[in-house]
């Protein structure tokens, strides 16, 4: 087990793959002032899935999204389903009142119940917890399927995993691939995992930061697209659906994006949505069996507005398309860097999901011209 790894320093721009638009610093959604990510990553055990004893391929990742210090300091935030099979805990009340407060978590199927309440003890333990203002809780926590890798019936994340998680988040680089709750997951039959981006904007004389992230556990090879490019109609080997070991597809993806520009929650429920044209723009369909759920949160106003203030700032709707951009444009970066940055793996059973051959991957966007 361990508390992450550094940033994997392949990263889909190094390998020349063209984007559109400009990043921040990191190119990550710790570009927004104050949020801080942190991952546990569990590896554990070799061979036969024995259940309740592994072999172990999962983790967690935690988004603050206004810092561990500040967080009981709520956000406005929107939600989008583009296909729900999968769960994401406390969008009612997001649907509800517009605001979320705390941590958020990202990890398996069957542990997204143990993070939730994890958070909770987290929260509950916080220097600035006060029984009075916070007599009832609901963290986010959301997950994807990662059993074709990992004992997920063994559930071998624990309260202390995601604690440390919740601890030790930093404002800075962000690790990507084979990490946190990206740990075990497969992405258009590649390995994948954790993936991030981000986007500047700019709106009359503000410049705005959207950054993304996302645990891509989600697709089928022949529809991967890189930029235009049919990337899985050439990469052809070592598919995973479709074989005794695992017949059906299986897959999900999680995005959380978040911006510094002041937004309703309305107007966040828009920017959810424009996620899932991120997604679509990496090729996939949106499978029956893929839980594809997408939160949009915003840190522009102070925290004190989140629900309270009437006179609230907010971009003009007619204003916003840039933002929208944004959005799109760093979740199919984000995406693609999961991808890359991620690394083969064998898991229980002797399952192995391997990752993309970066070089097979550069000649085959040089054939098509990209770049």
């Amino acid at each position: 087990m361990a508390a992450g790894k550094a940033a994997n320093p392949v990263r889909a721009r190094a390998l020349g793959i063209p984007f559109d638009g400009e990043t921040g610093p990191l190119n990550a959604i710790t570009d927004v002032a104050g949020v801080e990510v942190g991952l546990t990553t569990i590896i554990e055990g070799e061979g036969a899935l024995e259940i309740g004893r592994g072999p172990v391929r999962t983790g967690v990742t935690i988004i603050h999204p206004r810092g561990k210090t500040k967080t009981f300091d709520p956000v406005w935030a929107g939600r989008f389903s583009l296909n729900g099979n999968g769960e994401m805990t406390g969008v009612h009340w997001i649907d509800e009142a517009g605001s979320v407060a705390g941590p958020i978590a990202i990890t398996n199927t069957h542990s997204v119940g143990l993070a939730h309440h994890a958070l909770l003890r987290w929260l509950v333990r916080h220097p600035g917890f006060d029984p009075e203002r916070q007599m009832w809780m609901l963290p986010v926590a959301a997950e994807t399927c990662d059993a074709y890798l990992n004992d997920i019936n063994g559930q071998h994340l624990t309260e202390d995993h995601v604690l440390a998680a919740c601890d030790n988040a930093t404002p800075g680089p962000v690790p990507e691939g084979n990490v946190g709750g990206g740990t075990g997951m497969v992405c258009y039959e590649f390995k994948g995992g954790i993936g991030t981006a981000s986007r500047r904007s700019t709106i009359g004389d503000e410049t705005f930061t959207t950054g993304v992230l996302v645990q891509a556990n989600f697709g089928k090879r022949h529809d991967l697209s890189m930029r235009g490019v049919p990337v899985g109609r050439h990469l052809t080997e070592n598919t995973v659906w479709g074989t005794r070991q695992n017949p059906d597809p299986q897959g999900s993806i999680i995005a959380v994006a978040v911006t510094d520009a002041p937004l309703l929650p309305i107007q966040l429920q828009r920017i959810a949505r424009r996620i899932a044209l991120g997604v679509g723009r990496t090729g996939t369909t949106g499978d029956n069996g893929s839980g594809d759920i997408f939160l949009a949160l915003s840190t522009g106003n102070p925290a004190d507005d989140a629900g309270s203030d009437p006179n609230v700032r907010y971009v003009p709707s007619d204003a916003i398309d840039p933002l929208f951009r944004a959005t799109v444009e760093a979740t199919e970066e984000a995406i693609l860097n999961a991808l890359v940055a991620a690394e083969t793996m064998t898991g229980q059973g002797g399952n192995t999901v391997h990752a993309i051959d970066h070089g097979a991957l550069v000649q085959i966007m040089g054939e098509y011209g990209r770049p």
